[in-house]
């Protein structure tokens, strides 16, 4: 998962783009990156690590320029170093920098086309490059010197007759304007906005509407799948639909865990989803065990909170907070290897025995996944004086990888891959384990936008809305994202000694 923001202002850009990225940081910690531009000429900076780690002072002096793209990384491709940080960029045609969310399911084929057909050279093994070397080389192929929108569209429109999986794109050409596009079926969301000001109109996109928000941007609309709007640099739109077949299908893991709470996210408001979560999940208890000997609901932090205060309200059973989080600690579930990830849980998290001592306990969270969080915490329940602890989870069982852009390992490394419910529960060592039923969370989301006839929940039901996802593929993935093959390319990083970019 990743944040992308894009701005074309009538003043300078760099510090509204870091403000973007830093209400985006949830969406990636790995790395962060801004390019503006100023006149013909680029100014790039990024690198590993938070956004607040990555600019300093002399950095934001030197991103000068009205325009610009940003982007926050954690890795579902490639390694975690500062040479795949984005925004990507080509010197041709033109002078193009991209930043990208999403993952491309056929990136090793358009790899080879690149090599041997258009003879593009790639330097990372991002997906994200790939991307944006189709798109140059879908304009290069117009042969021009000077470009115009429908010359852009046309080769947006190639690159979704190429390309496959989920893409939400920001895009910059020299000189010329920012671009943003959706893949076919809007997976990954992008929204854009508009502020007026007494010099014109300036326009922003970003993954999440509470970037807009933030800097003071207007809430045009989402961008349609397959839809791509071009800015120029003077301020002048234009949009057009560029794939010739389109279905709404947005990835629902996005209302689960992954967008802010005061995030909309085509027309749902992430918030009322959640409640409508915790609402499901109490109706689910009250079928299963009206007569139910919960004395107290506790969120595991943070994503989890809305749906179990509505959970908590509606079986009229006291809401505690029982565990205080570390925020300087990441999110757990995307760290490789299971040693870091429960030195993690240890750290990130710490209980408050006075709302556990004695008690029948049900903590919420949103979704459970390695399970090597769930499992901890549980214990720390336990250690802290529980009674009984019971385990309730917002989300349906994740029983397969997604492969457009969330980073959820190999299939064996899910704690409900091949398993029974009963057996998770025995596996986590919980008293009592609830998973939300998938058509109660689909009703819960789609009920905020009733025009949504679909969305992607392969994670939960293995049915991938692209129809191009196969063992093969599956295995390809397991055995590129499994905990032994991020260490690998770890220690390959280290031993190389990659630069750092900026």
């Amino acid at each position: 998962m990743c944040g992308i923001a894009g701005i074309v202002s009538h003043e300078d850009v760099n510090q509204e783009l870091y403000e973007a990225l830093t209400v985006l940081q949830h969406r990636g910690q790995d790395a962060a990156g801004i390019v503006t531009c100023e006149g013909d000429r680029f100014h790039l900076r990024k690198d590993s690590g938070l956004v607040r780690d990555v600019f300093h002072t002399r950095h934001m002096l030197n991103l000068r320029g009205t325009m610009g793209i940003a982007h926050v990384r954690y890795p579902t491709a490639g390694c975690t170093t500062s040479a795949e940080a984005q925004p990507f960029y080509v010197n041709s045609p033109y002078g193009i920098t991209l930043a990208h969310n999403g993952n491309l399911t056929n990136a090793e084929t358009l790899k080879k086309e690149l090599f041997v057909q258009d003879q593009r050279h790639l330097n990372t093994d991002s997906d994200s490059e790939v991307l944006l070397n189709v798109f140059a080389h879908e304009l290069h192929e117009l042969g021009k010197l000077r470009i115009g929108p429908e010359d852009v569209f046309h080769a947006v429109a190639g690159v979704h007759a190429r390309c496959r999986g989920a893409y939400s794109v920001v895009a910059m050409i020299t000189g010329f304007g920012v671009l943003a596009f959706r893949d076919p079926h809007g997976i990954r969301p992008l929204i854009y906005g508009e502020r007026k000001t007494d010099r014109g109109t300036d326009y922003m996109f970003a993954s999440e509407s509470v970037a807009l928000d933030v800097l003071g941007f207007a809430t045009v609309r989402d961008l349609e799948p397959g839809e791509a709007i071009f800015i120029e640099r003077d301020g002048t739109l234009h949009a057009r639909q560029c794939a010739r077949q389109t279905s709404l299908s947005p990835c629902i893991f996005e209302y689960v865990y992954f967008a802010r709470p005061d995030t909309i996210i085509d027309n749902i408001s992430v918030y009322k989803a959640r409640r409508r979560m915790g609402d499901k999940l109490a109706d689910k208890i009250r079928r299963l065990r009206p007569d139910h000997d919960i004395d107290v609901v506790i969120p595991i932090p943070d994503t989890s909170r809305t749906a179990a205060l509505q959970l908590a309200n509606k079986l009229k059973v006291k809401y505690r907070e029982g565990f205080i989080k570390n925020r300087y600690i990441g999110r757990t579930f995307i760290m490789p290897g299971q040693q870091l990830r429960k030195k993690s849980v240890r750290q990130k998290l710490n209980a408050i025995s006075m709302e556990f001592k004695d008690r029948n306990v049900l903590l919420v969270d949103d979704s459970i996944v390695r399970g090597t969080t769930s499992e901890q915490i549980i214990q720390m329940a336990r250690d802290a004086g529980a009674n009984k602890v019971y385990l309730a989870s917002a989300a349906p069982p994740v029983r397969y990888p997604n492969v457009y852009g969330i980073d959820m390992p190999a299939a064996e490394e899910l704690i409900a891959h091949d398993r029974t419910e009963a057996e998770i529960e025995h596996a986590l060592g919980c008293d009592w384990l609830i998973y939300q039923d998938l058509p109660d969370l689909i009703d819960a989301v789609q009920r905020g936008n009733p025009a949504i006839r679909r969305f992607d929940t392969s994670c939960f039901n293995g049915e991938y809305v692209t129809g191009d996802v196969n063992q093969a593929y599956l295995d390809r993935l397991s055995h590129h994202r499994n905990d032994q093959a991020k260490a690998n390319r770890q220690g390959s990083a280290s031993t190389i000694g990659l630069y750092n970019v900026g």
